[in-house]
C-alpha cells in the first residue's frame, strides 16, 4: 500500500461490501457476541435486513439493544444445538455463535464443544435449506502450540485432543471439516476465516484474555499481571479490521472454501502492551510479573 492509508483500505472493503446488500437477510448467529453484534451493526448500515440469533450464554443485550428498534433488525433467542428455521429467507449467514475465552468455554467445555459441532452441521444444513452463502468464524487456536511462526493456512498445526483447551480447539478444528464436507459432497457455499487476537468495543470486561484484563487492571487501580518475562509477542487485530475482513471474504464471489487468515501482521510484546495500556489509561498501576 503507498497511497491509501490503513483506514482507506477498510472504508473501501466495507463500501465493497455494500454492493448487492439492499434487500438480503443476513443472519447472524451469536450476534449478541463481540464480533457478531459489530456485523449486526455493520450489515443495517449497509441497507441488509439482519436476524441475530443468541441463547444469551455469553452474548449480551448491551451489545445490540441500540439495534433493538430498528425495523430491519429481528433478535432470536434460540441456542443453535438445537435446529430451528427463522421462518423467512436468508441469504448469508455468519457462524459466530461460541464462547471465545478461555475462562468462558471452560465452564461448560461440552456444551462448547456441542455448540461448535453440532450447532454448525444445524447452521449448514439451514444454509443449504435456504440456498444461503455460509461462514465460519474459525481460530488460529487449530494450530494449537504451533511450532511454525508465522502460521501459513497450509499449516497442519500441532494440537492436542485432551485437556482444558481442546473443546474450544478441537470444536473449530471439526466444525471446519463439517463445512468442508458440507460444500464437496453437498454443494453448499462456504467461507471459512480463521480469526487471530481481535480486540475492541464490546468486549466483556470479564472476557479473560490479556488486553481487557490489563485495561480492566489499570482502570481499577489494580498493578497489571504479567505472565513471565513478558517478552512473548502477539499481534493484535482492531475489530473493524476484522469485521471489514470478514466482510470482504463473505461477499467476494468465487470458489473461496479454503480457509483464510485474518488478523494483524504486526506482533509486540506483552510488556509493549501493557505499558501502553498505562500510558493511555493514564494509571498509576504497577506491574507483576
Amino acid at each position: 500500500m503507498t497511497d491509501m492509508s490503513e483506514r482507506d483500505v477498510v472504508g473501501r472493503l466495507m463500501a465493497a461490501s455494500a454492493e448487492g446488500l439492499a434487500g438480503k437477510t443476513v443472519l447472524v448467529a451469536g450476534g449478541a457476541g463481540f464480533l457478531g453484534s459489530h456485523l449486526c451493526r455493520h450489515h443495517l448500515s449497509l441497507g441488509a435486513r439482519v436476524l441475530c440469533v443468541d441463547n444469551l450464554s455469553t452474548g449480551r443485550i448491551v451489545n445490540i439493544a441500540l439495534l433493538l428498534d430498528h425495523p430491519e433488525f429481528r433478535f432470536l433467542r434460540h441456542d443453535i444445538v438445537t435446529p430451528f428455521d427463522p421462518g423467512e429467507p436468508v441469504h448469508f449467514i455468519f457462524n459466530m455463535a461460541s464462547p471465545a475465552s478461555p475462562p468462558k468455554y471452560q465452564i461448560d467445555p461440552i456444551a462448547t464443544f456441542e455448540t461448535n459441532v453440532i450447532g454448525s452441521e444445524n447452521l449448514l444444513k439451514l444454509a443449504r435449506r435456504k440456498g444461503a452463502r455460509i461462514l465460519q468464524a474459525s481460530t488460529s487456536e487449530v494450530y494449537g502450540e504451533p511450532q511454525v511462526t508465522p502460521q501459513g493456512e497450509s499449516y497442519r498445526g500441532n494440537v492436542q485432543t485432551m485437556g482444558p483447551r481442546a473443546c474450544y480447539d478441537e470444536g473449530k478444528r471439526a466444525a471446519e471439516t463439517l463445512f468442508y464436507e458440507f460444500h464437496h459432497r453437498r454443494g453448499v457455499d462456504i467461507r471459512v476465516a480463521r480469526i487471530f487476537n481481535t480486540y475492541g468495543p464490546n468486549m466483556d470486561p470479564e472476557d479473560g484474555r490479556v488486553v481487557s484484563n490489563l485495561i480492566v487492571q489499570a482502570l481499577s487501580g489494580m498493578d497489571l499481571t504479567i505472565y513471565g518475562d513478558g517478552l512473548q509477542t502477539r499481534s493484535f487485530c482492531y475489530v473493524d479490521d476484522l469485521v471489514a475482513g470478514l466482510m470482504a471474504l463473505m461477499y467476494r464471489d468465487g470458489d473461496l472454501a479454503e480457509p483464510v487468515n485474518l488478523g494483524n501482521p504486526g506482533e509486540f510484546t506483552i510488556l509493549e502492551l501493557a505499558e501502553l495500556v498505562l500510558e493511555v489509561t493514564k494509571s498509576r498501576s504497577g506491574l507483576v510479573f
